[in-house]
């Protein structure tokens, strides 16, 4: 029998595979097999009371007759899980410890977990939307979440072998352009884009045409009438946009390539502002769309929904009254484009929560064009998360009321973790501290806003942030960095050393060994829902076990028998390449020194 990569997919696909074998069971049993207390088992599958109560059988004997037919099918070999029925009709799997000592010499590195974890997509095509901001805008805490949560949650996706795109779909077009443009021109401001402040001038001058637009409807004809020329292709206005594009993407891209994210495409609104027509044709065709007081709009008979902030039935709106496109009419073209140029089969959106019930109108209307036009409709999920606080539980803010802006943030952490990296081994160059302060501070960054569940709220707290105990980033990396040092004072490379490893035989090497399986168990788990925190409690845990480990069993004492020395080394590498493998996962690049 091989070594099983995830040994919970195997055994529940085994289940699955003989249950029509068995009287009472069918191939749509659910042996419900899940992680069990450690004492007792690794994992239990329940499912058999379910089953046994709809057949009218006893659920122990249905269990025993179960795990027969696995027996019978040769495929569980018991020398490496141990099998048995408990209580009233579960059945208990149990890996040996000669089981988990081949899982450490089989999945050996990043290399082989990816191979394992391929299986999982096995070359889904997914188009994944992060993150997205919209143009003529710096970039503020606010984008932090869509950053770190989507790089994180493609990483993950790409890792378990997806064939994936990342599509960064910005906001470049619509009506915010024609108040800048009315604003730049009665300014009389010329756009440099190669100046510094050539972003925070645009902010300002929007912000002061959004003000006049909004006291003068005057104001806002003007300003909707610049919209139309650039909409129609007017020159000068094309120009313009162009420029505010420009200057707009570079400032973006100095945030990414701090954060490591790259695009695939840059596939804004403004690309699918020649598309947006056949999805008026299209809807209208299927009776999908009607006009409605002048719009174009889909109404949901058969599902009704109410706005979270209106009792009323809310239509959603693909075309607005004065005949212009709108985030449902490009989000409804980019869904068509995906499907049909990506050959998506599963579309990723990652915003924030606000936008749950445009989401919700968006999958429910493309599934019924989809559907109405014979198309087959790609998975549409929507990752969604909550909103990050300040200490006192509200929005953070500068002190003048506006949201802190991403670079003063990172630029902040940048220099704390500095300071901390500084205080704890002021031995390293400082050249080198500089360097590990910024990884660190971005990946403190990341993993506090990582390390909570995406759909809650959380308070942000530079204290926590930077904390080298507890579930941070910083602790994560030094746990890392502690496991490397061993290697290098033993004057080997991480990995070697572990020729004639004996089997594991102390308690902590065992709580080891099947804390650092459970990595397979956690990429399952942080799929699922595409939730990168339960990545994060693993690794976590996994740090803290190791811990417990290493104060218990000696690693470089040079009276240990040298199968012992072998086997706990394999643990220490098996341990720093897991943690390493997880960080980057959560696009945290690891250090040496910290």
């Amino acid at each position: 029998m091989p070594v099983w990569f995830n040994p919970a997919r195997e055994l529940d696909a085994l289940l699955r595979k003989v249950a029509p074998q068995v009287a009472g069971l069918d191939s749509d049993f659910d042996p419900e097999l899940r992680p069990s207390d450690p004492r007792h088992a690794d994992f239990q599958a329940n499912g058999v009371l379910a089953a046994a109560k709809r057949a009218k059988q006893n659920p122990r004997a249905l269990a025993t007759s179960l795990l027969e037919a696995v027996r019978a099918s040769g495929e569980l070999d018991e020398s490496l899980i141990v099998a048995e029925v408990a209580g009233p009709g579960f059945i208990n799997f149990k890996l040996t410890p000669v089981a988990l000592g081949a899982w450490l010499k089989e999945y050996r590195d990043e290399s082989k977990w990816r191979a394992g974890a391929a299986k999982i997509m096995g070359g889904k095509k997914v188009v994944i939307d992060y993150p997205s901001p919209n143009t003529a805008k710096q970039m503020h805490v606010g984008h932090l979440r869509p950053i770190v949560i989507g790089e994180a949650v493609a990483r993950l996706i790409e890792f378990c072998g997806a064939e994936l795109i990342r599509d960064n779909h910005i906001g470049d077009w619509g009506t915010n352009f024609g108040i800048l443009i009315l604003a730049i021109r009665r300014s009389g401001f010329k756009l440099d884009a190669k100046s510094p402040t050539a972003l925070e001038d645009l902010e300002r001058l929007y912000k002061e045409g959004s003000v006049q637009t909004k006291a003068d409807p005057a104001a806002m004809d003007a300003a909707r009438a610049e919209l139309a020329k650039l909409q129609t292709g007017d020159a000068e206005n094309l120009k313009l946009w162009e420029e505010i594009v420009q200057v707009s993407n570079a400032a973006c891209q100095r945030i990414y390539d701090q954060f490591g994210l790259k695009s695939d495409v840059i596939l804004g609104e403004s690309f699918y502002r020649d598309k947006v027509n056949q999805v008026y044709t299209e809807l209208q065709k299927c009776g999908l769309a009607e006009e409605s007081e002048g719009a174009l709009v889909v109404w949901d008979d058969e599902e009704p929904r109410f706005s979270r902030h209106a009792e009323t039935k809310m239509p959603f709106i693909v075309r607005k009254k004065d005949g212009s496109s709108n985030y449902a009419s490009t989000d409804l073209a980019t869904l068509l484009y995906r499907a049909e140029h990506f050959k998506a089969e599963e579309i990723v959106y990652v915003t924030d929560g606000r936008q749950q019930d445009h989401f919700h109108q968006l999958f429910r209307t493309g599934t019924r064009w989809f559907n109405l036009s014979q198309r087959k409709l790609p998975r549409l999920r929507h990752v969604w998360f909550g909103t990050i606080l300040g200490e006192d539980g509200k929005a953070i803010k500068t002190k003048s009321g506006d949201p802190v802006r991403l670079q003063s943030l990172i630029d902040e952490a940048t220099e704390r973790a500095y300071a901390a990296v500084t205080e704890k081994s002021p031995e390293i160059p400082e050249p080198e501290r500089r360097m590990i302060a910024q990884r660190v501070g971005v990946a403190a960054l990341r993993y506090v806003d990582l390390a909570s569940n995406r759909t809650m709220d959380y308070s942000f707290s530079w204290s926590k942030l930077l904390a080298f105990e507890g579930n941070t980033a910083p602790y994560l990396m030094y746990a890392a960095v502690r496991v490397r040092s061993i290697f290098r004072k033993s004057g080997i490379a991480l990995g070697q050393g572990e020729e004639g490893a004996s089997d594991l035989e102390t308690p902590e090497e065992i709580a080891l060994a099947r804390k650092l399986l459970g990595f397979t168990a956690a990429l399952d788990s942080a799929l699922e829902d595409l939730r990168p925190h339960h990545l994060c409690t693993y690794l976590h845990e996994l740090a803290a076990a190791y811990g417990t480990f290493y104060a218990a069993n000696s690693v470089n004492d040079p009276t240990l028998p040298a199968a012992t020395k072998a086997r706990r080394l394999m643990l220490c590498a098996r341990t720093c390449s897991i943690l390493e493998t997880g960080l980057r996962l959560l696009a945290i690049e690891p250090v040496e020194r910290m």
